[in-house]
């Protein structure tokens, strides 16, 4: 089945290895974005689960508006996503320290969380969208399997402090849902959408 050439917007390294793994083309979008556009917080009153919706269509919108002024490349669909991890109501932001990630596993050990991926497939005609909900059982960590894991160095700019593909792997229980989609790109969700496209 031959699926549409897209654009990825978003720098992370997973995401474009998940679009390789099912065989889809596409091509890293770089958007250029203010100091700490990748990180947006929350509105006042916002509900994570709402949060994470409108930071992927925010992505995808940029992206777009970003293609349009390219007169050079070709259009292609492009394909946003953003993913958060909530637990009590809370976001548990990227780590960008050792220490945010031993205070993200603190709080996340022995406990349920959620992961929470949304995806975004846009063009100057329409805007198709899905989200992939998990979630997760954390085991209770010792101090010891927090420090290693700090150690690592694996879940700096991760959400969460963690990566579920890694290292991080040990620490998860039990998962209900999609593992790609905890990794930040449900790949069942994102061939649904491209499909969609060519039907």
């Amino acid at each position: 089945m031959q699926l549409p050439f897209i654009y990825l917007a978003s720098a992370s390294p997973r995401r474009h290895e998940l679009l390789k793994q099912i065989g889809v083309q596409h091509e890293i979008l770089t958007v250029p974005t203010s100091e700490g556009a990748e990180d947006e917080p929350i509105l006042a009153g916002e509900a994570p689960k709402d949060y994470v919706v409108r930071t992927a269509r925010e992505k995808a919108q940029r992206a777009l508006d970003y293609l349009k002024q390219q007169s050079h490349r070709p259009v292609h669909p492009i394909l946003a996503a953003d993913t958060c991890v909530m637990i009590e109501g809370q976001v548990i932001d990227k780590a960008h320290s050792d220490e945010d990630v031993r205070r993200s596993l603190q709080q996340l050990s022995g406990a349920v969380h959620k992961v929470q991926t949304h995806i975004v497939l846009i063009n100057e005609d329409r805007l198709l969208e899905r989200s992939s909900i998990n979630t997760l059982h954390m085991r209770q960590l010792s101090i010891a399997e927090i420090e290693h894991y700090v150690q690592s160095g694996e879940g700096l700019g991760k959400a969460g402090g963690y990566a579920i593909q890694g290292l991080g792997g040990m620490l998860i229980d039990k998962l209900e849902g999609s593992f790609t989609g905890v990794v930040g790109l449900p790949l069942s969700d994102t061939w649904e959408l491209l499909r969609s496209i060519v039907d």
